[in-house]
């Protein structure tokens, strides 16, 4: 049997998980306006908090984070920009989705595809990370 540190596999699935929500991905940009105005033009995302180096996005109680590449404090292992993916779930049909996109001239990076659990379709943010939109298929 595996076992975990400070009895973890006892609590991993129940409520008393050490973890039980994400709070916040940093995602790292280079030119935090034009970011800020994609994540909140575009997806939808709240500005809560902004400062010269950084901005905290909000969709409900989790926090996207946006810092300026030269602002990333870790210099032994620099931040690149455009190497990240996101995942998103959307409340809408991707129909609805890809007509609002197409209104605001965001270009598909490619789909909608069909996935067993959902369909998705996939875009790219000013600095090129990607972003997966995906909504999950009944059953």
């Amino acid at each position: 049997m595996m076992s975990f540190p400070l009895g973890a596999d006892r609590h991993f699935f129940g409520q008393s998980a050490m973890l039980n929500a994400i709070d916040h991905l940093v995602v790292n940009v280079t030119d935090l306006e034009r970011s800020i105005d994609f994540y909140t033009r575009v997806l939808g995302l709240e500005a809560r908090y902004h400062d010269a180096t950084r901005i905290d996005l909000y969709l409900d109680d989790f926090a996207l984070r946006l810092h300026v590449t030269q602002a990333t404090a870790d210099k032994t292992h620099p931040a690149v920009p455009g190497n990240q993916t996101m995942g998103f779930r959307s409340s809408l049909s991707l129909a609805e989705v890809e007509a609002h996109l197409e209104a605001l001239g965001v270009p598909l990076d490619k789909g909608p595809a069909e996935h067993r659990a959902a369909d998705t379709l996939y875009v790219r943010d000013p600095d090129g990370n990607l972003i997966e939109i995906s909504r999950p298929r009944r059953r």
